[in-house]
Parts: structure tokens; sequence; C-alpha cells
């Protein structure tokens, strides 16, 4: 036996055939996460006028969660690729409870900012390990295993505005108490998963290794290509941020709708997210995850550049075509960004994540400030140009072709 055919703790164990039972589960955690996560901007409007907040405070309210679920998920990812960790999904689903709990009583922004951040670890720990995990039970399928979890924190991120408008905005800030039980619920659930993974690393360390896949390209140029797909990250994630954070503002202010009604449109726009997200992956692994790169970033251009100009359905129509479309390129990033660098999946994982959540957190913070001098109207027309990034998408090199 050489030496690449030993298990490393960074490396993935040979696929024996799909997990789907694993990736339901996982894609049911990364729901219950990413609902309680999503009902934090959901009750933007409700905190903004209980604590008399201006959108530069909501804005700094949006960095402190993102910024923490950022920051530590490379390290998370990094420590994890050699020393996994199967109880830990469960350790990071103590502090989501905990910083949930926290925003059902703060009464100050203080509080507010501490569950964030809380909420914001949880999901730190959460990432990194679970796309592990997802790609450990693909059995070959990267970019189906990928869509499969990551749909689920889409449509929890979808459920969270529309939970947040028929429970919370009726029973008020300390309804959120109620949501306790989506973390308990998915604490349950990682137990299991964590369970699975154990034995599984297990059979790995004692069952002959097929050879690791060499990189496709040189490093240097898979570290170029992952600077152009951090650029394409920022492009999109900026975009997505100003959507997530100020988009019932928009609809309020130019529409002069109900913030009920503006929920249930940022619910329409997030359930297309849900459906974009899970077609990527899938797509990808048929077609080449660079074409759906292309077509995902760019793709969006011309409705981004027609929304801030259109009336209210139009406006709807648009921003379902937005999210649909626009969120089918994170699956392909992610996997596409994996086998640039074979037996860094975590570490990967954590950056994409953790830098998918900083870059919104930095985006809403500065938009916040963009919106109070100017409008939101302002900042949507500007984002809409964003998406003109995805020309850099012709740097990137041809990896499934360099494989086959």
């Amino acid at each position: 036996m050489t030496a690449r055919s030993i298990t490393t703790p960074g490396s993935t164990p040979p696929a024996t055939g799909t997990a789907f039972p694993i990736l339901a589960a996982l894609g049911t955690c990364h729901l219950l996460n990413d609902l309680v996560q999503s009902l934090l901007p959901a009750i933007y409007p409700l905190l903004k006028a209980a604590l008399s907040l201006d959108f530069a405070h909501v804005g700094l309210i949006t960095l402190v969660n993102q910024l923490t679920a950022s920051v530590l998920q490379p390290a998370v990812g990094w420590f994890t690729d050699r020393r996994p960790q199967p109880r830990s999904l469960v350790v990071g689903m103590c502090f989501t409870l905990t910083g949930l709990i926290c925003l059902a009583f703060a009464r100050q922004l203080g509080a507010v900012l501490a569950g964030a951040a809380l909420v914001g670890v949880g999901s730190s720990v959460f990432h990194p390990e679970s796309s592990r995990i997802a790609r450990l039970a693909s059995g070959g399928r990267h970019g189906l295993a990928q869509s499969l979890f990551q749909v689920g924190g889409t449509a929890g991120s979808a459920l969270g505005p529309l939970l947040a408008a028929f429970i919370v905005l009726p029973g008020g800030q300390r309804s959120l108490a109620w949501f306790a039980l989506a973390p308990v619920t998915a604490m349950m659930l990682q137990g299991r998963i964590g369970a699975w993974y154990a034995r599984t690393l297990e059979a790995g360390r004692t069952a002959a290794r097929a050879p690791t896949a060499a990189p496709p390209v040189a490093r240097r140029r898979a570290l170029g290509a992952v600077a152009v797909l951090l650029v394409l990250l920022f492009s999109k994630h900026v975009y997505l941020a100003s959507i997530g954070t100020f988009y019932t503002f928009y609809l309020i202010e130019t529409f002069h709708i109900s913030v009920r009604s503006a929920q249930m449109h940022l619910f329409a726009f997030l359930g297309a997210a849900a459906v974009g997200t899970l077609l990527g992956g899938p797509i990808g692994d048929r077609i080449g995850r660079k074409y759906v790169i292309w077509g995902s970033i760019l793709g969006v251009l011309p409705f981004t550049l027609a929304l801030p100009y259109v009336g209210l359905t139009m406006t709807g129509v648009l921003s379902v075509a937005i999210g649909l479309v626009l969120a089918s390129a994170f699956s392909a990033i992610v996997v596409y960004a994996q086998e640039l660098l074979p037996g860094s999946v975590g570490m990967v994982a954590g950056l994409f994540f953790g830098l998918a959540f900083g870059i919104a957190g930095l985006g809403a913070a500065g938009l916040g400030v963009v919106a109070d001098a100017t409008s939101v109207g302002f900042v949507f027309r500007a984002c809409a140009w964003l998406p003109a990034l995805g020309l850099l998408t012709v740097l990137l090199p041809d990896v499934e072709r360099r494989r086959s």
C-alpha cells in the first residue's frame, strides 16, 4: 500500500452509493438552522420601530450576525479536515438556541447584537462540517449532494419571513421563543447524523483507500481561480444582501404596501432561490459547473437592471426570476472550489460559506449607510450592476474537461 492510499483526515472515504437519508437529515438541519438565521432580518421592521433604530443600526445587526457566522468558518473547516468532530454539530446548535432566546427577550440594541452574534457562531460551526458530511454521503454525485444540503438552508431562509409574518408580528418579539423548537429538533437529528459520521470515519480508517485525486491544475492557477470565485461570490452576496435586508423597506416605501404583504414578497423571492439552489448542483454535475456559474451570475443581469424601474407586479415577477437564477450558482461554486483543492473539503466549505456570510454582512452595513444618505431605491439601482462581474468567469479553468 502506497502513502497515497492511506486515509488522511482531510480526505473523503470512497463512496459506496449516495446516502439519501443522511442528505435528507442534513438538509432538514440546514433548514432549521437557516430558518432561525432568517428570522433576524424578517423582524427588522419590528425591531426598528420598538427600539427606535435607523438603517445604520439595522445594517450593524446584520454585520455582527454575518461576521460571527463567517470569521470562524474557515478555521473550523481547516481543523475538522484534520480532526473530524462528529459531535460538533450539536454543540453549534446550542449556540443558535441561546442566541434565539436572547433575541426573543432583548430590550436594548446591545442584547440584540449579542443574540445575533450567538446565532452566527452556531452557523459557523454547523456549515463546514455539515458540508464535509454531505460530500461523504454523496456517492460521487457531489453537486447533487451539495444542492440537497443547501436547498434546506435556502428553504429555511424562505420560511423565516413567512413564519415571522404570521407568528412574530401578531405575537410580538417574545413569540420568537416558540422557534426554540427548531434548534432542539435539529440537535436530535444531528445526534443520529454524528453517529453515522463516526461509523463511516472509523470504516475509512480501517479500509484500503483508492488514491486521492490529484489537483486538476497547478496550485498557483488553482489559487487564482479561487480568487475569481471569491469576486463572483462578492457580486452574488452583496446583491442578495440588498434584497434580504432592504427589500421589505423598498416595497413599503415605493408601493406603500403593508409589512405583511412585503414579507410575502420576500418569501416568494426566497422560495424561488430555494428552487434555484436545488437545480444548480445536479445541472452542474451534468453539463459542468463553469457553465452554471456563467449562466447564474451574468445571466441575471437583465433582471436586476430592470427591477428598480417597474411596478409592483413586475417587481414580484423579476424578484422571483432573480432568486431562481442567482441562487443556482452557490452549489456549483463550492463543488468547483473543492475540486480545485482536493483534500481541503471542510476548509473550502468554511471559506465560501463564511465569506458568503461576511460579504453579506459588510454589504448590508455599507448599504445601510448609503440608504440613510440617499434612499433604498438608489441602493437597488446601484446594486443592479453587480452581476456584470460574472464576466470574470472566463478566467476559470475547465476543471471537468481536464479531469476527463
